[in-house]
């Protein structure tokens, strides 16, 4: 998830009153739409650029016609959560709720919602609204428009701060929300909300869907991973393509990888130039662009998925000679995410992660500084028992 930039829209939502999130697991949703008191749920907030997250309890808005009212199960932890609390991008707002990969249950409905029930495990990624009017919204590539907003360090229709998945609630817009296919267990879920639709969204949108074309992920963490589970699903033959062989095992053993290869290894590039349909490029630093050009077949795509915030560079020759093409995508549209979803369940895609409870979550982001996990935290919400701080 890319640098968060705050928006302001001049829409609005119809708003219906509901009750505290720490009431509602006791009331059906008859009662609980008869009562009037304000809502409030506890998370864990960064309040400055430390980035430390502690006990944070807020006010939910009131859900509005087509909103969800949705208990956190889990939530993945991004690399961009880490950036958005240490304000390394300097666009962060405190207190800041992160996590925008979220699982959860729904536990009520507003009066114009269609598209769930209560009851329905459900998922909420990057996104929680958008200007709906624009090129990109019209062609249901939402995750385009100039006004989207962000699940949490942006502003909501309300005026109000959004905030994220380390949270014991959420209120979220319907068109926001995607259904958990049965049998998807919510923490092997929670990944594919962000890293598997990032990886998911580029293949589909480029025809790069077809059983037997060969690809190359440039990059083995929280993202590459998703890539590799993938594109295998997809029936490719993938190379992880790295700058050492510390992760050669993990690659192949674990994650299924067809081949790995040495960045650094002259022979062996040089054998493989000019034979892959795509590379993923999922590292979020400064890094030349020629080696990966160089083994892109012709008309073969570079994707480039890392942000990265100074010029890349490379000769034009590489692309022009082999009619080759350098692009990027981001994240995925709604649509694609339930898409997603739906091809993870029927490949049985299954992320690796490490899963923890809140109170272990500055531990969690210090290991992710260091790429210390394998390959995702998923944060335990519901088992951290957070309304009861």
């Amino acid at each position: 998830m890319p640098p968060i930039a705050i928006h302001k829209h001049s829409y609005s939502l119809s708003p219906k009153t509901f009750i505290s999130a720490n009431l509602y697991l006791s009331e059906t949703p008859e009662e609980m739409g008869s009562l009037k008191e304000e809502r409030k749920t506890t998370g864990w907030a960064a309040r400055d650029p430390s980035g430390v997250l502690s006990p944070y309890t807020f006010t939910l808005r009131n859900t509005g016609a087509e909103d969800v009212l949705i208990k956190v199960i889990c939530c993945g932890v991004c690399h961009t959560d880490l950036h958005q609390i240490k304000n390394d991008l300097g666009m962060s707002n405190y207190p800041m709720v992160p996590g925008h990969e979220v699982v959860g249950e729904v536990v009520e409905v507003g009066p114009e919602v269609t598209k769930f029930k209560v009851g329905d495990c459900v998922g909420v990624g990057c996104l929680v609204g958008c200007c709906e009017s624009c090129l990109p919204c019209e062609a249901e590539v939402e995750q385009y428009c100039n006004k989207k907003i962000w699940s949490y360090n942006d502003v909501y229709t309300d005026g109000k701060p959004t905030q994220g998945g380390f949270a014991g609630s959420m209120v979220v817009h319907q068109k926001f929300v995607v259904k958990i296919p049965e049998g998807m267990s919510p923490e092997q879920v929670a990944p594919l909300l962000c890293a598997g639709v990032t990886v998911y969204s580029p293949l589909n949108h480029f025809g790069l869907t077809k059983s037997g074309l060969k690809g190359g992920i440039l990059g083995l963490g929280g993202v590459g991973h998703m890539g590799v589970l993938i594109a295998k699903a997809m029936g490719h033959h993938v190379t992880v393509i790295s700058s050492s062989d510390k992760k050669k095992e993990e690659a192949m053993d674990v994650l299924g990888a067809d081949d790995y290869l040495i960045s650094s290894d002259v022979q062996r590039m040089q054998e493989l130039a000019d034979s892959f349909d795509y590379i993923i490029d999922t590292v979020p630093v400064h890094h030349p662009l020629e080696p990966s050009l160089s083994l892109l077949k012709l008309d073969g795509k570079l994707i480039i998925m890392g942000v990265i915030n100074v010029p890349l560079q490379f000769v034009s020759p590489l692309l022009m000679l082999g009619r080759k093409t350098i692009t990027g995508t981001f994240i995925g549209s709604m649509k694609e995410t339930q898409e997603m979803l739906e091809f993870c369940k029927e490949k049985g895609v299954r992320s690796t992660i490490e899963m923890v409870k809140m109170d272990y979550v500055n531990t969690a982001m210090d290991r992710l500084v260091k790429n210390d996990v394998r390959y995702r935290f998923v944060v335990d919400v519901a088992g951290s028992k957070l309304e009861d701080e």
